[in-house]
């Protein structure tokens, strides 16, 4: 079995780290990835982009690469577009779609013309937006709403404002992070998720996660390191809303146009049971306290398992043979 999954890969770059504000969390995901993959007897190596450069990258002759990267100069097209220019297949989504999925507003557009709903919004500018511009908005969204920079993850750069009080301090959070702010109706319910896995018509999704913060407040701490969050998966959904929760995360996972794998976040509104995406990760975390394992584990999928099945789906989207010198 082993000897098998090492020529079947070659050589395995696991890039994590980087240098956005995720590292921390990069870091514990690459590193449960790397020793997952060299459970199984991969050919596995650790390549951290902040500390190395690009050109070490070529000369390390990976066969492929996991990424393990979260946020800016790796979630978000560039080093996809880098590692196409190299002519090394990776997982996940490719440039266009890393690049769309990481700016929360596109995501939005996008989706909004396949039919998949979203929490009303506006983008604001972080320079030239006044004090008198976010009372308008205030009064406009109602309270309380959320602002976030929308090109950040792992709940970085983002602020629930209880009250008009709160917005200047709000929006100056969000703006250390970004060039445009984005706010965004805020939507009392219920927090999911659904990991996304395959291509095209052969997408699927997995058990859905709910997700029940204390007070409600998923943010860092609760995220990664805090044991007080409860996870339930699946999550407590009759089968019919189920099929058609998982049937919208295939949908915006293809409208934006992902492969290989995704998670797709949702909130359910406690009013009317109405649905609305939230975002699209496109290098899901794969920490001990990472939904995907969680969802993977309750479909039968142990963690080891996942990162081969993920690993199995890395790729090219411009392979090496279409590139064609031009003709004088």
């Amino acid at each position: 079995m082993t000897t098998n999954l090492k020529s079947e890969f070659g050589k395995v770059g696991v890039l994590f780290g980087g240098r956005s504000a995720e590292r921390e969390v990069s870091l514990m995901s690459g590193k449960g990835v790397l020793a997952a993959l060299q459970s199984k007897g991969v050919d596995a190596h650790p390549f951290d982009p902040a500390e190395r450069s690009l050109a070490e990258l070529a000369a390390e002759k990976f066969d492929c690469v996991f990424i393990a990267l979260h946020g800016s100069y790796g979630e978000d097209g560039t080093l996809q577009g880098a590692l196409e220019q190299l002519g090394i297949p990776y997982t996940g989504p490719g440039v266009m779609a890393s690049a769309i999925a990481m700016d929360k507003v596109m995501t939005k557009r996008i989706c909004l013309s396949h039919d998949v709903p979203t929490p009303k919004f506006a983008v604001l500018d972080s320079e030239t937006t006044t004090a008198e511009q976010l009372q308008a908005i205030a009064k406009e969204f109602g309270l309380p709403l959320m602002l976030k920079a929308p090109h950040e993850g792992s709940t970085i750069g983002i602020a629930k404002v209880e009250d008009a009080n709160g917005m200047q301090a709000g929006f100056d959070l969000c703006a250390k992070y970004d060039r445009v702010v984005l706010v965004e109706q805020f939507v009392k319910g219920r927090e999911l998720t659904v990991p996304v896995i395959g291509s095209g018509r052969h997408a699927r999704a997995l058990p859905i996660v709910e997700i029940r913060a204390p007070q409600g407040n998923y943010d860092y701490q609760h995220k990664y390191f805090s044991n007080d969050t409860q996870y339930l998966c699946p999550a407590p959904l009759d089968d019919a809303f189920t099929k058609r929760i998982q049937a919208l995360a295939v949908n915006a996972f293809n409208a934006v146009g992902c492969t290989g794998w995704s998670r797709v976040d949702f909130m359910i509104r406690e009013s009317d049971n109405e649905l609305f995406l939230l975002e699209i990760n496109t290098s899901p975390g794969m920490t001990s306290h990472s939904l995907v394992p969680m969802s993977a584990k309750v479909a039968g999928t142990e963690y080891e398992d996942l990162c081969i099945e993920i690993l199995r789906l890395a790729k090219l989207e411009l392979k090496p043979s279409q590139h064609k010198p031009l003709q004088k």
